[in-house]
């Protein structure tokens, strides 16, 4: 890939293409088109639970029809495909492991339920806009609070797990 300018245009197909998104795809293209560079259409289509049947063929007929001119998409292909964020689901994982693997990121294996309730104890405690930091992470499911053991085991049963950066209290991270 060049140095040249490169910007993207990422809808989700969780419906059709609305005013505010086609002001966003409308400044990127300009931009791109302006600096002699590539507009790309990337499809944010991680969230399936809200997939929309056809949308994403409306949003690049939508943009065609506003005479945008999609230099990469999943269509017309290109040097950095895929271009369905679903289709570049090992790529990531890849990278996520090799921050795992640099000590800069863990696993944590909290339930969606459990990070409420911490978040509502936290509230009324007076804390209130509470987070997942440096601070609570030591009290939650995580690599780094459970025996490496434990999370070996978890980790082949197939328990559910995020990873989450490991970003030090008062300091900066660099990879």
């Amino acid at each position: 890939m060049s140095n040249s300018v490169r910007v993207r245009f990422a809808p989700s197909p969780t419906g059709f293409l609305h005013i505010g998104g086609l002001r966003t795809a409308l400044y990127n293209y300009l931009y791109a088109k302006h600096h002699g560079g590539t507009f790309i259409l990337r499809i944010e289509d991680t969230d399936q639970a809200r997939f929309v049947e056809g949308a994403e063929e409306d949003i690049i007929r939508s943009l065609e029809w506003c005479g945008i001119e999609i230099d990469e998409s999943p269509i017309h292909g290109g040097e950095a495909g895929p271009y369905r964020q679903s289709e570049r689901k090992q790529r990531y994982m890849d990278a996520a492991m090799q921050l795992v693997e640099a000590d800069v990121a863990y696993y944590a294996f909290d339930t969606a339920e459990e990070i409420e309730t911490m978040r509502e104890r936290l509230k009324a405690s007076g804390n209130p806009s509470p987070s997942y930091d440096s601070i609570t992470r030591q009290s939650m499911k995580n690599s780094l609070t459970l025996p490496s053991e434990e999370v070996q085991k978890r980790l082949e049963t197939g328990e559910p797990y995020v990873i989450r950066l490991k970003v030090p209290r008062r300091e900066s991270v660099q990879f």
